[in-house]
């Protein structure tokens, strides 16, 4: 299924490419997931990047609590994970700018399903859906690495 997935999107890149009109992605995900992603402006589909570090699970975050950053707007749980967030994003941000980590390893910037996530030497890795989520997890040393390498080109495509 997922390799279907990617050769869509391969398709697709291709014909964006052919058209030759040149689509930088935005440094930050806010695809709204979905066969038909669009962008929404809101990072990580509205959860609380803080809280997958306190709570260790996804946990939907409030208008009332909500900072731009990085081209995006992050939305909070609380006040306290928005100071937290504020006095450090690089620590709360997820890697890739919130896209599917194993997808920035195989060259795809793709949206995700906010609870398949890990956490990995202190920083947040998001996957696109369970399957993918299981083959980034039989190596992500490797993806990591692959995906460090790719991310800063992916977005200029």
């Amino acid at each position: 299924m997922k390799s279907l997935f990617y050769k869509i999107i391969s398709i697709g890149l291709l014909f964006f490419s052919v058209q030759g009109t040149v689509f930088a992605a935005p440094p930050i995900n806010t695809l709204s997931g979905g066969l038909f992603d669009r962008q929404t402006g809101t990072a990580i589909r509205g959860y609380d990047p803080v809280a997958y570090f306190t709570d260790n699970k996804p946990v939907k975050g409030k208008e009332e609590f909500s900072m731009d950053w990085s081209g995006a707007k992050w939305l909070f749980a609380s006040k306290a994970n928005l100071d937290l967030f504020k006095a450090n994003p690089e620590k709360y941000a997820p890697q890739y700018g919130g896209y599917c980590a194993y997808g920035v390893a195989v060259d795809n910037l793709v949206s995700i399903e906010p609870d398949k996530f890990t956490i990995i030497n202190g920083k947040l890795y998001l996957n696109y859906d369970a399957d993918v989520q299981s083959t980034w997890r039989k190596s992500p040393e490797k993806y990591i690495i692959d995906a460090d390498k790719k991310f800063n080109t992916l977005l200029k495509k």
